[in-house]
């Protein structure tokens, strides 16, 4: 197969594209997508959407909670009347009813009779936690130190870049040393209401 030359999209007409099988039209468009091709690009797109088996079945990660209870991490504290202090780079705030909020990465969590613990902070000893000494790791050490004082906060499982907005963690926050973890009992979930 012929792999897609930059400026060279007069080649590709639809019926040409059309004529390739399912497998050389799926590595036309990572190409035309890699070179920067849009016009092929969709082309190809528009092609494997009408193959019955155009495109590859999606697999599901087990571990994850169903894909329509996922939501950005935006929305997902704005569900608890948070707002973030950058879109970007913000883990955490404090709601509307003064409780912390913080995402928890839920692959991280270290499990123990029946005990989850998420390590929330650690200082940047040696470049070993270099995100500690960035904006974000800054604002999540003063959501700790409040969370400390109040004893708990809530905790929002994050899987990749989606919160699990239906299901909130109730964590027990303490400080290890110098470093922030959380505790929790995952069976222990409040039910989250929406509010909008």
């Amino acid at each position: 197969m012929q792999i897609v030359a930059r400026g060279r999209v007069a080649k590709w007409s639809k019926e040409k594209i059309d004529q390739l099988s399912t497998p050389e039209l799926r590595a036309l468009l990572v190409n035309a997508e890699r070179l920067k091709e849009p016009e092929v690009a969709a082309l190809c797109n528009e092609l494997l959407d009408a193959r019955p088996r155009g495109r590859p079945p999606v697999r599901r990660d087990k571990r994850l909670p169903e894909a329509r209870k996922l939501v950005t991490r935006g929305r997902a504290f704005e569900v608890h009347g948070v707002s973030l202090r950058n879109r970007v780079w913000s883990l955490g705030g404090i709601g509307s009813d003064g409780a912390v909020v913080l995402a928890v990465r839920a692959d991280e969590a270290q499990k123990s009779d029946g005990v989850h613990s998420y390590l929330l902070w650690a200082p940047n000893r040696g470049d070993s936690q270099p995100w500690s000494d960035t904006p974000g790791g800054q604002e999540r050490l003063e959501h700790c130190r409040i969370a400390l004082e109040r004893g708990s906060a809530k905790g929002l499982p994050l899987y990749g870049k989606g919160v699990a907005v239906d299901a909130v963690l109730e964590l027990r926050v303490e400080k290890r040393g110098e470093e922030y973890w959380a505790t929790c009992t995952p069976e222990r979930r409040s039910t989250v209401v929406s509010h909008g």
